[in-house]
């Protein structure tokens, strides 16, 4: 060996020791190990920061924003609305979900999309009253496998496809994983919703261990020309049942109904009474296109800047609304705020959200000019409630999230426009129909993230330069030495897995794309097939709570122990190989 490989080699085994030990975040050891190179100059100068501007790194950024967008238009309600049954099996829901978490985390980046079903998951486990830790392993994992089948799923796919581009002049297309991807996550989904959930060990309801949110009173308003008017109110029960949220009565001339509400013909400028947590309430509303109390003054929230956002506070006994009411102490034309809830700890409130007094202790459901969250709290004399990263629904720019988003999609598959630059413009276009508040906009880039690609990159590359992968694929052929294509390329297969288990999938694909090409080269082969193999394996991390991200989220609401997800995650991955090398052997031949 060279110096240089002598000096990468230990870079690497520094980087893989400090990311298994855990004692120092995986960016802060990627970001010093490139520093060293450049300082050990087995990095070039020049080189040090390319991949920063990196297409892999500028495609995972942006994914992030799209992904951020789709949730908040809305969009995703289309889906989520419908799962939300506790009447069926487990197996059912474990199904249903699966196939959802599947399907949406190959359209955005399967963190978000676990992020997005996990709370509905939780929520139908507390209704049919059985612990989530039955039914969060089998999601995680389903949408680890939909990231795999098309190329802006998840990272390894966008970094082997900026290799190939780089090594062989062009990249992979947006479904071209498909075939082998789309096989080894179907034969995945059905070990999982069939036979996976039944190996998870039985452990105590972690929901006890969940945040307790606090659920408020709170009103919505039927605005001019609703889809709404004509019909009786419990015509929305079925709705309000998706969405957890209990419909108590309704106010028609500033007068209360209970007993014959439920009877009660809807007309314009009822406000319909509800029971329900911030969540709920927000997927209540945009479900049913219904509007908050005061409908005119959130139209001017909405008009007069770059959005809104909700906010928690305390009413404490040194506040201004102490034995007020909102209305009484000008909450709107003053702080150009809308009363939304009240928890009043389980206790009734009688009178119109805006016309009840207020005392200490209440907890206020706020709807305020974006960042400005701070002065209103302030101004009335409260105390903010722990951050729970509330969020208002888009709900009428659902079609036009959807819409750009697809229309970048198709114009990227057919080779119209470069990937990167179809994201870009559609980050873009949200950004200008505030879909995504520009005071949002780098809040969702998943900053340390970048920084390992960004990292990695350079340092990939120099290993690659030096021979390191030259000299690595040299081992692993003679390993392999006589054995058949589909054994070397399982042997790839399980040793990138292996790699993926304990470490980041990132700094595992950027390793072991090179030396899967190297490999193909030294024998005479097309490298396809051991891109894909990499591509597969990368995303294969079901051992660990520690090899993906999806993994280490359903970690505490799961209530499971680290040697829980060997349990369901060996046979997967074992599955993963046997299905994945004959479908690479057909779909990409050597």
């Amino acid at each position: 060996m060279t110096q240089d490989q002598i000096i990468l080699f230990c870079l690497f085994g520094a980087v893989f020791g400090l990311l298994l030990w855990g004692r120092f975040r995986y960016d802060i050891v990627a970001f010093s190990a490139l520093m060293a190179g450049v300082v050990l100059g087995v990095v070039p100068t020049k080189d040090a920061f390319s991949g920063f501007g990196h297409p892999a790194t500028l495609v995972v950024a942006l994914v992030l924003v799209v992904s951020a967008g789709l949730v908040r238009s809305g969009a995703v309600f289309l889906i989520t609305r419908t799962l939300i049954d506790a009447s069926r099996s487990l197996g059912a829901h474990i199904s249903l979900m699966g196939a959802v978490g599947g399907i949406l985390s190959a359209f955005m980046n399967n963190v978000a999309a676990l992020a997005l079903l996990m709370p509905v998951d939780i929520q139908t486990a507390r209704k049919a009253g059985r612990s989530p830790g039955l039914s969060l392993m089998p999601l995680s994992f389903a949408t680890i496998l939909g990231g795999m089948v098309t190329l802006i799923g998840t990272p390894p796919n966008i970094i082997i496809a900026a290799i190939r581009e780089e090594s062989l002049g062009a990249p992979f297309g947006m479904f071209d994983f498909a075939p082998v991807g789309g096989a080894a996550a179907i034969a995945g989904l059905a070990f999982v919703a069939l036979i996976g959930w039944r190996l998870i060990p039985a452990r105590g309801d972690a929901t006890s261990e969940l945040e307790d949110v606090s659920e408020y009173i709170a009103e919505l308003t039927v605005p001019d020309g609703s889809k709404h008017i004509g019909k009786r109110l419990g015509d929305l029960s079925e709705e309000a049942e998706k969405a957890d949220v209990a419909l108590i009565g309704l106010i028609r001339d500033g007068k209360r109904r209970y007993g014959q509400a439920r009877n009660a013909t809807l007309q314009a400028g009822d406000a319909l009474v509800l029971e329900a947590t911030p969540d709920a309430l927000d997927e209540f509303r945009a479900a049913t296109s219904l509007a908050v109390a005061d409908a005119k003054r959130e139209e001017q929230l909405r008009a007069g800047g770059d959005g809104v956002e909700i906010i928690e506070v305390v009413v404490t006994d040194q506040s201004r609304l102490i034995g007020r009411t909102a209305q009484a102490v000008g909450l709107s034309w003053r702080q150009s705020t809308v009363l939304m809830g009240i928890s009043r700890g389980g206790k009734r409130i009688t009178r119109q959200i805006r016309k009840t007094p207020v005392r200490a202790g209440d907890i206020l459901l706020l709807l305020v000019p974006r960042d400005t969250g701070t002065d209103v709290t302030t101004w009335l004399g409260c105390l903010p409630l722990a951050e729970r990263g509330l969020a208002v629904t888009a709900d009428d720019k659902v079609w036009l999230a959807i819409g750009l988003f697809l229309g970048a999609v198709i114009a990227a598959s057919l080779g119209l426009i470069y990937l990167p630059v179809a994201l870009g413009l559609v980050v873009i276009a949200y950004v200008l129909s505030k879909i995504v508040p520009l005071s949002e906009l780098y809040t969702h880039i998943e900053w340390p993230v970048v920084v390992l690609l960004g990292s990695m990159i350079p340092l990939g590359a120099a290993l690659e330069a030096s021979g390191g992968t030259e000299l690595i694929a040299g081992w692993l052929v003679t390993m392999t030495d006589g054995m058949p294509a589909w054994a070397v390329l399982t042997v790839l297969m399980v040793v990138t897995m292996s790699l993926s288990d304990v470490l980041n999938n990132t700094a595992t694909t950027i390793v072991a794309a090179p030396v899967g090409i190297q490999m193909a080269q030294t024998l005479g082969v097309s490298p396809d097939p051991f891109l894909m193999a990499v591509a597969v394996a990368a995303s294969s991390a079901f051992l660990t709570p520690i090899g993906h991200k999806n993994n280490t989220l359903i970690l505490g609401p799961g209530g499971y122990a680290f040697g829980d997800y060997w349990r369901i995650g060996l046979p997967l991955e074992v599955i993963v190989v046997a299905v994945s090398i004959p479908a690479i052997l057909v779909f990409w031949p050597l």
